[in-house]
C-alpha cells in the first residue's frame, strides 16, 4: 500500500524533483524556501477549485439587532446562508446573497429589524445582512475554506490524503520561478491543470441541486 503524503514527505518529494534544497548546510536558502512554496501552493489550489473538499459548515447565532456578522477563519467564498424559523426554530430560512448597494437600498435603517432576507459581503471578514435580525435566528452557513496550512505540527490535511499529486505539482510549479527555471514552468503547468481538472471534474458528479447555480471562479 502506498505511503500516504505528509508534510515532511513533501519537502523531501519536492528537494527530489528540484535536486535542490537537500539539506540546510549545502543549500540553505532553497532548503529555507520549500515549506513557504507548499504553503504557496495550497492557497493557489484553494483558489482554484471549488471543491467539496474545500467546503465546510458551520451553525452559530446571530446577535439581534445587529447586521454584521464576522466570517469564519479561513473563510474564502460563501455557498448558502440559512436561519432557523417558525416554531422552535425548526424551519430552514434561505438568506439569499446580493450586492452590498442592494442591500443597503434594500434595507436603509439599520436600526430597524425584522427576519434577514438578504446577505451580502460586508468586507473581507464580515457579513452585512438585510433586513437586522429582529432576535437571535439560528443560521447554518456552507462555505469554501482555505484548509489549515501545513507545517511541522500539522503533518496532513486533506490535499494531502485526497490530492496529493495536485499539491506536488502545485508546490514545483510555484518553487520553478523562484529557482529561475522558467524552461520548466510549462512542464508543471501542465501537469497542474491535468491533475486540477480531474479532481474538479470527479467533484463536479458529486454536486447536487441548490437555490442557485454553482459557478467556478
Amino acid at each position: 500500500m502506498p505511503q500516504a503524503m505528509t508534510f515532511s514527505s513533501l519537502k523531501d518529494d519536492v528537494r527530489s524533483y528540484l535536486e535542490r534544497g537537500a539539506s540546510a548546510a549545502t543549500d540553505p536558502l532553497v532548503y529555507a524556501q520549500i515549506p513557504k512554496l507548499i504553503n504557496l501552493a495550497e492557497r493557489r489550489i484553494s483558489r482554484d477549485l471549488k471543491i467539496q473538499g474545500f467546503q465546510t459548515v458551520v451553525t452559530t447565532t446571530m446577535q439581534a439587532n445587529v447586521a454584521v456578522m464576522a466570517k469564519p477563519d479561513r473563510w474564502r467564498e460563501t455557498v448558502s446562508i440559512n436561519i432557523g424559523t417558525g416554531g422552535g426554530s425548526n424551519s430552514r430560512t434561505t438568506i439569499y446573497g446580493r450586492s452590498y448597494e442592494y442591500c443597503r437600498s434594500y434595507w436603509p435603517d439599520q436600526t430597524q429589524t425584522e427576519t434577514p432576507v438578504f446577505y451580502t459581503d460586508y468586507d473581507y471578514k464580515h457579513w452585512l445582512f438585510a433586513p437586522t435580525p429582529d432576535t437571535a435566528y439560528p443560521v447554518e452557513i456552507v462555505y469554501y475554506e482555505l484548509p489549515a496550512l501545513l507545517d511541522d505540527e500539522s503533518q496532513t490535511n486533506w490535499l494531502t490524503e485526497f490530492a496529493p499529486n495536485v499539491l506536488l505539482y502545485g508546490t514545483l510549479l510555484e518553487a520553478t520561478p523562484y529557482l529561475k527555471n522558467d524552461e520548466r514552468i510549462p512542464v508543471w503547468q501542465q501537469f497542474y491543470q491535468m491533475a486540477a481538472s480531474a479532481l474538479s471534474q470527479e467533484d463536479d458528479k458529486k454536486v447536487i441541486d441548490r437555490s442557485s447555480s454553482r459557478q467556478e471562479v
